[in-house]
This record gives C-alpha cells, structure tokens and sequence, in this order.
C-alpha cells in the first residue's frame, strides 16, 4: 500500500460496495467519511475525528466494522484508535509525534501515468488538444472544436483521471488561470447551500466566471429541475464567453433520462467520445504501471492473472495491486499465483452488483429511517415507520418498476392505499429538501451497489 491515504480510500471504496450493507450510505458519509487517516504504526491504525460526540458514537456503532472493512483491504487484522483533532497544539501534544497523512490528492493523476490503449485513445487524444498538450491544440481560449468536451463510459474507466489530468497539465502551464472541477453532486449540493443562505450571487460568480469549468458524473443532475436550470445558464455564459467546458458522464447525453433538451443539445456543440473497457494489452499495462508505482515486483504470469480475470474496471485492477501490496508488506509474503487468486476472488465479489430486491429496498430504508423492516410491513402508524413506509413505496414504485397493486399485495394493503401514500411522499418531497436528497439517496445507492 503506498501509503495511509491510499488504504483508506480502499476501505470507503470497500464500505460503499459492502454487499452486505451493514450501515447506510447516510450513516457511511456522516460518520465514516468525516474520519482523517492520521497515522498507522504495526497494526493499529489511528484515525481523526472532529468531536467527542462523533468519537463516542464511532467508537460504540462502527469501530468494528471499520475494522472489518481495514482487515478485508490490507489482509490481515488491525486495531483502530480515534483521536480528536484540535487546532490548539497544546490540547494533543501526542499528535506530535508525526505529522498528519496529508489528504488524498488528485495531483498525481497526469497524462504521463495515463495508460493509453485502443479503448481511450481517442477520448486521451481530445483530453491532450484540450489541455493544449498536442497538435490538435489551438489557442485553448479560442478553439471551440472540443468545447464541450463530453466523456462517457462506465464507471472506473479513467475519465476521471482524464478530467483531472486536465486541470494538472493547464495548472502546469498557467498557474494563475481560474480552473474549477467539481462534481455533479457538489454543484447540486452547493447550489441548494447557496439558496438556502440566499447568496446565489456568490455562486454564480464562482462558476460563471471559470477560465475551465470541469464536471464530474454530470448525470447526477438528471431530474433535478432547479439544479439543471442553474447549470444551463452557466453553461451558456462561459460558452459564450469561449471558455472550455469538460464533462463526464457514465453513459451518453441521450441515454440521461429526464434531462432538458436544452442542455442535452448546448453537449452536442462540442465533441463526445466514450471510453470503453481495456483490452487485455491495456489491462497488462495498467497492472505492471500500477504495480510499478507502489513498488511491487509482479511476475508476468501473476499480472496474467489479474488482467485475464478483472476485465472491465480499472479501479478494480489497481484495487489488486494495491491489496498484495498491503499483504506482502505486512505479512513479509512474496507475491505468488495464489495470493494473486484470492485477492482478485475478494475484489470480484465486493464490486459485485447486487440485484436490487423487494427485500433489498426496504431494508435499506428502514436502516435509514432507524426502523426495521418488519416495522415497514406492519401497521404501525408512527410518524417514522409511516414516513419510512411511503418512501419504501416510493422506491419500489419508481426503482423497482412495481405497480400499487404488486406493492400493495408485497406488503399486505390495498392498492389504493398505495396510490395514496405515493402521492403523499411525493408532495413531501417536493417542499421538503432533506427528505428528497435523502430519497435520491437512497435511490442511487440501490442503482450503483
């Protein structure tokens, strides 16, 4: 493992794939995603929390799943520590003794640790000209050729990487040029923050006035009215403006369902390129690159291995180099065919999608709502198990595909009643905010694990 920050983000990634589903993905980004690597000495692991509150509740709810999740990253057991963080030295005169991990950085994805093949060439290509960085290049302030540049491909293909390879190479080049990349999500999240402290003045001027202005996963926006609105008229502004545009996408601009025409047609200004999934050359490559970088000898036939077996997901093919990685450093174990089978068995199933059930879906409520299941089937009228009941409704109406009818013979009601309680959550959402992103939450956690 090359360092802390690099395991850690190996435990979110493995947190959020957790096929089991031990805690929410509300739960996972309130109390687990606040957490900062500090330090890791044999095997205990210490980690960063920002309050009492927060350490106590960690310490009695999640510590042994967080140590659960150390254990399936780096192979063997480990035993976590919380301190809380202070900006007063004097209070935590221990964390002297080392220096905190520094955050996981991005500045290290660049064109030259890109590995090239004959699925990305093209999307790597109009990244290049994009960053002015081959002989497609024109004035970046005046080429519109590839503005927008709009990447799409499954999830963990390297957009990504292209996106931040982006921003590094035109930071490289002109340092004081103002270049934004966010997310789909964070623009979302932000905007709903600039509304509600009534200073979308300021936000605006954030993003309408970016030199380059990079989006990731920008159907995250898809059916969110509001969010699309916004989104269109800064599109437009720096259009017009001929600053650069780059966004991506898991899928293209006509399969975004929901999404405004007006916005599906400012991306068909520009050029849209996918990324498919490697071929065996590139999975090679990508494994020697990444096992390169970590400092791991990997025989040819182990890297075989690992490329023949994991065929569609680069993170899944570094996700093994990085766990042999973490074995053979604390462990003292060589890299060897059957450690390679078992790690690539492990990552196989923990990136496994799960079907999405009847089961499935109103368990996960209930684990948001804080009720069971058996609560969501029964009759109890309580404000929460009734809330956590409609939203079940909901998701098994609009994720599922179910009709009232089926949702009302699932759970024992009439149909009518169905309808009902549909039309009601609905109207909830619609005036109230938390409960909708808690929904969309939850809708996209079912979608994506």
């Amino acid at each position: 493992m090359e360092s802390l920050n690099e395991a850690f983000e190996q435990v979110l990634r493995y947190c959020e794939n957790d096929s089991d589903k031990i805690i929410s993905s509300i739960a996972l980004d309130k109390w687990i995603k606040t957490l900062v690597p500090y330090k890791m000495e044999g095997s205990k692991v210490t980690l960063l929390t920002e309050s009492e509150f927060m350490k106590n509740v960690i310490e009695a709810h999640y510590s042994g799943y967080l140590e659960n999740a150390f254990e399936n990253v780096m192979g063997f057991p480990v035993k976590i520590e919380l301190m809380i963080r202070s900006k007063d030295d004097d209070e935590a005169p221990e964390m002297q003794k080392a220096a905190p991990a520094e955050p996981v950085q991005f500045d290290m994805l660049t064109f030259d640790n890109f590995v090239k093949g004959k699925s990305n060439e093209l999307a790597y290509a109009f990244s290049m000209a994009v960053a002015g960085n081959n002989e497609m290049s024109g004035s970046i302030n005046t080429n519109q050729t590839f503005n927008p540049l709009f990447i799409y491909g499954d999830s963990g293909l390297g957009k990504t990487h292209l996106m931040k390879a982006i921003e590094n190479e035109v930071k490289r080049k002109n340092p004081n040029i103002k270049i934004i990349y966010t997310t789909g999500e964070n623009f979302l999240n932000e905007l709903i923050e600039a509304i509600t402290k009534k200073n979308t003045a300021e936000f605006h001027n954030k993003y309408r006035t970016a030199d380059f202005l990079l989006v990731d996963d920008i159907q995250f926006l898809e059916n969110k009215d509001t969010a699309q609105e916004e989104f269109f008229h800064t599109f437009n502004d720096l259009y017009n403006a001929r600053k650069q545009i780059v966004l991506t996408a898991d899928i293209a601009p006509s399969k975004i369902n929901r999404l405004d025409n007006r916005i599906r047609s400012r991306f068909a200004l520009g050029v849209q390129v996918d990324i498919q999934p490697p071929d065996f050359e590139t999975r090679m490559a990508i494994v020697k690159r990444k096992a390169e970088l970590v400092g791991l000898q990997l025989g040819d036939n182990i890297a075989r291995l690992i490329a023949e077996k994991i065929k569609t997901n680069i993170r899944q093919l570094e996700g093994t180099v990085n766990k042999m990685k973490g074995l053979t450093e604390f462990t003292n174990e060589t890299p060897s065919m059957a450690m390679a089978q078992k790690v690539v068995k492990e990552i196989m199933i923990q990136n496994h999608p799960q079907e999405i059930t009847v089961d499935r879906i109103i368990s996960e409520t209930a684990n948001s709502f804080g009720v069971t299941p058996e609560d969501i089937r029964s009759t109890n009228r309580s404000k929460n198990i009734s809330l956590a009941r409609k939203v079940a409704i909901y998701l098994l109406k609009e994720v599922k595909g179910m009709t009232y009818l089926e949702i009302g013979n699932e759970l024992g009601k009439n149909h009518s009643t169905m309808t009902i309680h549909y039309q009601n959550i609905t109207e909830q959402m619609a005036k109230n905010s938390d409960l909708k992103q808690m929904v969309e939450d939850l809708t996209k956690n079912l979608k994506n694990n």
